[in-house]
């Protein structure tokens, strides 16, 4: 089975951060040995696990990904290994696991940390000298396959607490490499931004790509990212499709603000739908009472969209502002 290259569109950039990545990534493909990534959700791990595996000698062969996040425990060995015929009730004929199926190939082990301790003995062990014995035979199976994991949790103090098996993040962590998440990576927002907005534009048949405002352009680039590439994703191209013009100019951060919320609700609040009626603690101005009066209103606007997760209309509420004042004091100190 081979495998043709991923689509990898999402795995663009020009920042120092996602550069130096990058290098270390294409340094590490070409030696055969385990990797194991590590970032925040969202951060594109599954990519960089495809973009190693076909920057290697081994590009050929077959990419076999196992999202370990979606198995029960009781599962996790028979997916990895396979089993014979009559190895548990239901097992009517013999299923080859993911390792066989990877076989010269690239096994990729996502969220590795969810993996039961007895299930790593074994993977240890294919690590170590390449076979196994599938659920319910006897007889060693011989594989020829690379590892590459990745997780979003602390495996050494996973290890250190005695829920994740030492000598397993030994043999892996030969070359361990931190995705950047996306807060970190400047420019890279409108690059990726422009990327998924062209993309979108095209899928609904618009005659020209978006433009993103000024404004647009600054709520994207102080937004916090929490969801990382991911997140940023779902945000243009639902700002694009909600967009009639070829200009966008609105960023929706929070799809889950309702517009039929009661303004006095005795229902308990999220902290994405949290009160604006607090004040907002500002720092004595200094200087001129011009420049005091400009540094209290950039720090008032920068502290209302932080507490509202940039979402304009609320920001404007907090600040006792009309939109359009609100838009008008944004633009103000957006240049």
């Amino acid at each position: 089975m081979h495998e043709t290259m991923p689509f990898l569109g999402e795995a663009l950039g020009q920042s120092e951060n996602f550069l130096s990545f990058s290098e270390n990534l294409s340094q590490v493909a070409g030696v055969e040995r385990p990797v194991l990534l590590m970032g925040e959700r969202g951060t594109g791990k599954e990519l960089a696990a495809h973009k190693i595996h076909f920057l290697s000698s081994r590009w050929q062969g077959p990419f076999v990904a196992l999202n370990c996040a979606a198995l029960s425990p009781t599962l996790m060995e028979s997916e990895l290994f396979g089993h014979e015929a009559g190895a548990f009730t239901g097992a009517t004929y013999k299923r080859l696991g993911r390792f066989e199926m990877a076989n010269e190939g690239t096994l990729f082990l996502d969220e590795i940390s969810l993996i039961p301790m007895e299930v790593q003995e074994k993977i240890l062990r294919v690590v170590e000298y390449m076979e196994f014995e599938r659920v319910g035979g006897s007889v060693p199976v011989q594989v020829d396959v690379r590892i590459v994991a990745a997780t979003h949790e602390e495996l050494p103090s996973l290890a250190a607490s005695g829920r994740f098996k030492q000598d397993l993040l030994d043999r892996l962590s030969f070359e361990v490499l931190f995705l950047p998440p996306l807060r970190e990576r400047g420019e890279d927002i409108l690059l990726l931004a422009r990327h998924f907005g062209n993309r979108m534009a095209l899928e609904l048949g618009r005659p020209e790509p978006p433009v993103f405002s000024r404004e647009a352009e600054q709520a994207l680039l102080a937004y916090a990212w929490p969801g990382n590439v991911r997140e940023l994703k779902n945000v243009v191209e639902r700002a694009v499709y909600r967009t009639k013009e070829s200009v966008v100019t609105e960023i929706d951060f929070d799809p889950f603000q309702s517009p039929y919320t009661p303004k006095t609700s005795q229902q308990p609040q999220s902290p994405q739908d949290e009160k604006v009626e607090p004040s907002i603690a500002l720092p004595f101005p200094t200087g001129s009472l011009k420049e005091a009066v400009l540094e209290l209103e950039a720090t008032a606007l920068q502290e209302a969209l932080k507490r509202t997760r940039y979402n304009q209309k609320r920001a404007a509420k907090l600040l006792g502002l009309t939109y359009h004042q609100f838009r008008g004091l944004y633009r103000k100190h957006a240049k």
